[in-house]
């Protein structure tokens, strides 16, 4: 089902059909250079969130659009920004780009970027990833020259545009990819920051799985009567995805999870964790049961990061931890199975998790592990996506002990918005809590630095200047966000 609406001052009138009548990428208008690249790669139909989309860039129009993760919202955005740049062939001036592209991962970033040269292989286009945690050098030598598209992370984007390296004022349009993830991260005060650089004549593009309040409000303040096109319900799960829940005590995980990835069924496998440390045990248990893995998580360098991606990728290990930032981004063929090892304690990361498998109109397994101290995690997430899911066994002695009360240092509830100069809000200590909350809490926080670690952003602002120190008023809430 396809809803497409326009909106103005804040209100939505929509309309809605099953199918687009432009049914080929041909039919879409697009270069013959671009269609001889997607062509090349053994596409010809076009997704419905690419059907409705590339036509509203194409006229001019501002986009704001809503797809599960795996429904090809990048080639959306990809192929009419390259189609654009045919049609104003001017090289950019030194230190300037055409087109921004902000992305809350590294990961995502590259994924992107990769995507624009694929697709633009047959036409002169110059793409540069500007992402955290990769030397500054030859991003600036890059920049220097002038770009026609640069894909950034958004506290990266920052320390260039605080150094002078790019300016802003001559670019033509601008896509925010993912937003509901970089809400969750804490990036709005930055990429407020960043789209008031930008000029006022321009096309805004807004991609986003969910629409969660905030990002509605973004939308309103800095897209122009946009066209909203929303191929499924926000927040539900591709039906392709088997869905299950295995009720056990919190002990019992690692002995399951072996279990489960033995299975032939299994051929390649992502298991997330909300916290670094418990990814990076995950993968030595995982290893000493003999099965091959790795980790992707913000303490993870750069190049640890792309190493162990491209050994899934290639099949030299079988089976990915990662937490929920590191693997937004992810892009693999093939996921059969996706293994929540802890629950989410933010309902739609649960759709961005499980998305990772059933990509591009494949099936896929999503099965969740879950203790007694997270039945009210999975009560959120079914409220979420409107069903109950699939459950067997049960909680053991746990049970008799929890009344579906949340784990500690845990809280459904977003992170606080960052205040404008970037910084996350300190809202004082906590008088007590138990060590494992204690220990959550330090090794969580938003990655608003692409990868850097809480305590790193606690001490830094984007721009290198001291954070303040936190207020004593009032009760600090806990996050169990990790990178």
């Amino acid at each position: 089902m396809v809803f497409i609406g326009h909106e103005k001052r804040g209100l939505s009138r929509f309309f809605c059909f099953e199918r687009h009548s432009l049914t080929t990428f041909t039919a879409l208008g697009l270069a013959e250079a671009i269609l001889r690249a997607v062509a090349e790669e053994g596409y010809d139909t076009p997704t419905p969130i690419q059907q409705n989309v590339i036509p509203a860039v194409m006229a001019g129009h501002d986009v704001l659009g809503i797809a599960q993760t795996g429904t090809g919202k990048t080639a959306a955005f990809v192929l009419p920004l390259l189609n654009s740049l045919l049609d104003n062939k001017e090289r950019p001036a030194e230190r300037t780009c055409k087109a921004l592209i902000l992305a809350p991962t590294r990961e995502l970033a590259n994924q992107i970027g990769q995507c624009i040269r694929t697709y633009g292989k047959h036409m002169r286009a110059s793409v540069t990833v500007i992402v955290g945690g990769a030397a500054m050098g030859p991003q600036i030598r890059a920049l220097s020259r002038g770009v026609d598209i640069v894909v950034a992370t958004p506290g990266r984007l920052l320390d260039h545009m605080g150094s002078n390296h790019i300016k802003l004022f001559g670019t033509q349009m601008v896509v925010l990819d993912e937003a509901d993830q970089m809400l969750d991260m804490g990036f709005i005060p930055a990429i407020r920051r960043i789209m008031g650089t930008l000029p006022l004549k321009r096309q805004t593009l807004l991609l986003s799985a969910t629409m969660p309040p905030a990002i509605r409000a973004l939308a309103n303040d800095f897209l122009r009567s946009p066209k909203e096109i929303a191929v499924a319900p926000a927040a539900r799960p591709v039906d392709k995805i088997e869905q299950r829940v295995m009720l056990m005590e919190s002990g019992a995980k690692r002995d399951a999870l072996v279990s489960v990835l033995s299975q032939p069924d299994v051929s390649r496998a992502i298991v997330f964790t909300r916290t670094k440390r418990g990814a990076d045990r995950v993968e030595a248990h995982l290893e000493s049961a003999g099965l091959s893995s790795g980790a992707i998580h913000g303490n993870k360098s750069q190049s640890q990061r792309e190493r162990a991606l491209a050994s899934f990728k290639d099949g030299r290990i079988k089976v990915l931890v990662a937490t929920d930032i590191a693997a937004r981004g992810i892009d693999v063929d093939g996921i059969s199975h996706v293994i929540n090892f802890e629950l989410p304690n933010i309902p739609e990361s649960y759709v961005h998790r499980i998305g990772r498998t059933a990509r591009a109109g494949a099936s896929g397994i999503a099965i969740s592990f879950c203790d007694a101290s997270e039945k009210a995690f999975l009560r959120d997430i079914e409220k979420l996506i409107g069903k109950a899911i699939e459950s067997s066994g049960d909680f053991g002695h746990q049970g008799r002990h929890h009344q579906g009360e949340r784990p500690a240092g845990s809280h459904a509830k977003r992170p606080a918005a960052r205040p404008a100069h970037g910084k996350p809000k300190e809202q004082g200590k906590r008088k007590s809590a138990s060590p494992s909350a204690t220990a959550s809490a330090s090794q969580s926080g938003h990655a608003a630095k692409d990868g850097a670690t809480p305590m790193k952003r606690r001490a830094m602002g984007p721009a290198g200047h001291a954070a303040p120190k936190p207020s004593s008023a009032g009760p600090r809430r806990p996050h169990n966000r990790a990178a």
